[in-house]
């Protein structure tokens, strides 16, 4: 049986295809669906089935556009109330696609309605099974991300219905099938998930905590809360997209994709409440950018940190890009739910320049700089999460994370200079940028982070401590 996993690394998440006798399935699909369309089409098949391993949290589905431009019958577990067509299974249903059967598995836990699909060969043969975020690899899902949203059910509750699918549902399940999740490292739904994004089921059974079968109830419910931290603020704003329904990929992209002049671009800032998202490298971006813009990479983990750090989903968006890459920005920026861009800078920050228009900069610090401003006695402010700070920090150094910036304001002295650094620069940018669009001037950044600093041996830091989650 072969089962296709489509990857997207900037978001770690896994969607999965089918195909047989002319027929396939698209199991959690992002929001751009063309690509699973050109796949089933060049197998010269129709998309049957989109199947939904439950509301996701961390990304917007594309399974009401995969429907309706393909006309493929939604389908989720047993629970589901979605606000819209879609077939809800029962447990144990199995729909068949080609000669390859798909069974519905219900384990509750992650969400309620959260499924396991079974995938069985044409023979008849368990070939593996499509978790969701169920059982990942070397983790499981979290209970605490969508208990609010749909019923008032507490994370200790879904905790116990997790350990209960997990041994009454998936661990009974032969050794030999493989285990496709949804997610892999990186991803805010599990607290330590391996960089693998598949593996046999027999192995994790002997590797993964969650299926250790001497556990306790008791023991699983304390071993999975341990070290959660609150979920991103949209996670709850993108289930409801995912159960209410979105606005049309082609509709939000069609609105964005608007190109304005400097002149223009200017005049839309001044004119409306607009952020202005510049997706630049973050070294280019300190260089020179437009007053007051924010800075979130294109080549990072560009739509998680949006969505933590932009409040407001519904917030209207200005872009700022490398020529060429505004589509890309635009349909990442829909994968979590913000479909507010009404516009970009046409020509970039060259065309800005060009049009003689003010450019702010940022100050950068070399390793060696930074080691001669510590003697100085200047601060140190890293904006890790705090797992990462626990298990090394530079001796001294403040932690603010990054997704808790606008809490700790005061913690940036705006008398007395000061050094911002993350893991490689990217965080750290995204901080200077929001720091100085609102008044702060006297700091800078460490260019290539705590893994530069660490590589020179450039000041003391702490021992390493192995960290028990990466929250």
């Amino acid at each position: 049986m072969k089962v296709e996993q489509i990857y997207t690394g900037c978001i770690a998440h896994a969607a999965y295809y089918i195909e047989s006798k002319g027929e396939a399935a698209i199991f959690d699909p992002l929001r751009e669906v063309q690509p699973y369309i050109d796949r089933a089409k060049a197998d010269n098949a129709k998309i049957k089935y989109v199947f939904e391993t439950h509301f996701h949290a961390d990304f917007v589905s594309g399974h009401l556009d995969l429907a309706k431009k393909t006309g493929a019958e939604i389908v989720y577990g047993p629970t589901a109330k979605p606000g819209f067509e879609a077939t809800v299974a029962e447990d144990e249903q199995v729909f068949q696609v080609g000669d390859y059967k798909v069974k519905t598995i219900h384990t509750p836990g992650h969400t309620m309605e959260s499924t396991t699909f079974l995938l069985i060969d044409e023979n008849g043969k368990e070939h593996g099974i499509v978790t969701g975020d169920t059982l990942f690899i070397g983790d499981v899902g979290r209970p605490d991300l969508a208990q609010h949203v749909i019923e008032d059910l507490t994370e200790d509750k879904l905790a116990g219905l997790l350990f209960e699918s997990l041994r009454n549902k998936i661990m009974p399940l032969p050794d030999h099938l493989i285990v496709y999740p949804n997610h892999g490292a990186g991803s805010a739904c599990g607290k330590k998930m391996s960089k693998e994004t598949t593996d046999t089921l027999g192995n994790q059974k002997k590797v993964n905590y969650a299926l250790n079968p001497d556990l306790s109830k008791e023991e699983f419910k304390k071993q999975l809360l341990e070290g959660l931290t609150a979920p991103p603020g949209y996670f709850p704003k993108n289930v409801l997209m995912n159960i209410q329904g979105y606005e049309s990929l082609d509709t939000v992209m069609e609105r964005a994709m608007k190109p304005l002049s400097p002149e223009a671009f200017e005049a839309a800032a001044n004119e409306t409440n607009a952020l202005m998202l510049d997706t630049r490298d973050a070294g280019d971006f300190a260089k020179g950018f437009v007053p007051n813009s924010i800075n979130i990479g294109l080549d990072g983990n560009f739509a998680m940190w949006v969505g933590e750090m932009i409040s407001d989903i519904k917030q209207e968006i200005l872009l700022i890009c490398d020529e060429g890459r505004e589509e890309e920005a635009m349909t990442r920026l829909s994968r979590v739910g913000y479909d507010g861009t009404i516009g970009y800078l046409e020509g970039g920050i060259a065309a800005w320049k060009k049009a003689g228009k003010e450019l702010d900069q940022l100050e950068r610090y070399s390793v060696e700089n930074f080691a001669k401003a510590m003697k100085e006695g200047l601060p140190v402010i890293d904006v890790r999460k705090k797992s990462e700070f626990d298990s090394q920090h530079v001796e001294g150094a403040i932690n603010v994370p990054l997704n808790e910036i606008n809490k700790h304001l005061a913690q940036f002295p705006k008398e007395k200079s000061f050094v911002l650094h993350c893991a490689g620069g990217y965080r750290s940018m995204i901080a200077a940028s929001i720091l100085k669009s609102r008044g702060w001037h006297n700091f800078g950044d460490v260019v290539g982070g705590f893994g530069a600093i660490l590589e020179k041996e450039a000041v003391p830091t702490s021992d390493y401590v192995c960290p028990s989650t990466l929250l």
